[in-house]
């Protein structure tokens, strides 16, 4: 009984040494956590969790300790909804997410009538804040800055090259792709082909033999990684040395997973590797420690914890519209993506678009500048 007391006391006071967080400030989380696109729900809840449990070791948000609750929602616009239905009735505070832009629009209508700031960290498709409410907020560019990047790019470094755009017929992807051909168009050049499949697809040797047919040295890629890295495969499987070309989807190990050797050589759009931030450095040490990789969305997610945390800070309230109004007023803050601001229709002011490659099994940023045209052993 006595050695008891004694653990007791002993972690009471370790307790009271450490800076302590009161009362309790509830944020749901959503992402896809199961399905094709679990990899990448993994990353927002990694990043998102981490963010938290730093946040609380420090004495949560003026005293307050967070919680944060994770649901599934599928990247499905139904579901979304039954999620951000959910969260409304457990009161919570903020909302970091969706993930995909086919769950974030429809989500953020329901948040915005409940008066719940949402913070993206990763849906990138343009209506979401064109015709978003006050309460949204998203951490990376908007699909149409990615995909005008994309169609600049191969018109400066494949001039002559057949341009095929394929996409898989979802809100966001097939957007990208939209925007992608709006752009070749705006410069006078029209694509060879132009497909849609349905995710779940698994057989896409029929899609690569028209691509050959259609004569693609170039190949714009609007999907996930998983349909994405069967379409490479197949692509290369039918001697084609096409370029793939694709955006922020494919910034994971698992499109490598699933590609293998056909994923060498893609290129992709992306925001800044922020690995690279000095300011990232502390939480990719700590993740690493624990066998967790910071790739992809993963320190995005961590940066839209931080970002409720400093509005909270700078209003002195948990209250959604003071957040909102405080975030997308332009007040710049540092997050561990770099110091960034909003403008006001929850967009970033200085939207950075990266280009990245796939090396010898993992992806690289690169200087497009110095981009030449591949040569690709092309051997099934």
């Amino acid at each position: 009984m006595m050695l008891r007391t004694f653990h007791t006391l002993a972690a009471a006071a370790l307790l009271l040494a450490a800076p302590q967080a009161s009362a309790e400030i509830l944020i749901g989380a959503a992402a896809p956590l199961s399905g094709s696109n679990a990899a990448l729900g993994e990353q927002l809840r990694r990043g998102a969790q981490m963010a938290v449990d730093d946040i609380n070791a420090t004495g949560g948000i003026r005293g307050e300790r967070l919680a944060i609750t994770f649901v599934d929602d599928g990247c499905d616009p139904r579901k979304a909804v039954e999620v951000a239905t959910g969260f409304v009735g457990d009161k919570v505070k903020a909302v970091i997410g969706h993930y995909c832009s086919g769950a974030s629009i429809p989500a953020s209508k329901v948040y915005e009538k409940a008066g719940i700031v949402q913070i993206s960290p990763a849906s990138t498709h343009p209506k979401l804040t064109d015709e978003g409410g006050w309460n949204v907020v998203r951490l990376v560019p908007r699909d149409d800055a990615q995909a005008v990047a994309a169609a600049d790019l191969v018109l400066a470094k494949f001039p002559g090259r057949k341009i095929a755009v394929v996409n898989d017929e979802s809100p966001g992807f097939a957007t990208l792709a939209q925007r992608f051909r709006a752009r070749l168009q705006e410069k006078g050049v029209g694509v060879a082909l132009g497909e849609s499949f349905k995710a779940g697809t698994k057989d896409f040797a029929p899609l690569a033999q028209r691509l050959n047919q259609a004569g693609a040295g170039v190949v714009y890629l609007a999907g996930t990684h998983v349909e994405s890295g069967l379409i490479a495969s197949a692509v290369r499987a039918a001697g084609s040395s096409a370029q793939i070309v694709a955006g922020d989807s494919l910034v994971t190990e698992d499109f490598a997973n699933q590609a293998k050797q056909a994923a060498e050589g893609t290129l992709m759009t992306f925001t800044y590797d922020p690995r690279k931030f000095p300011s990232a450095r502390p939480v990719i040490e700590r993740m690493r420690a624990q066998e967790q990789n910071a790739e992809g969305f993963t320190l995005y997610a961590y940066a839209a914890v931080q970002a409720l945390a400093a509005a909270a800070e700078a209003t002195g309230s948990t209250d959604s519209a003071r957040i909102a109004q405080w975030l997308r007023g332009g007040n710049r803050f540092d997050t561990t993506v770099g110091s960034i601001a909003f403008d006001a229709r929850g967009d970033l002011k200085e939207p950075a678009v990266a280009w990245f490659k796939w090396i010898g099994g993992r992806y690289v940023e690169i200087d497009p500048g110095t981009l030449a045209p591949p040569v690709l052993d092309t051997t099934p």
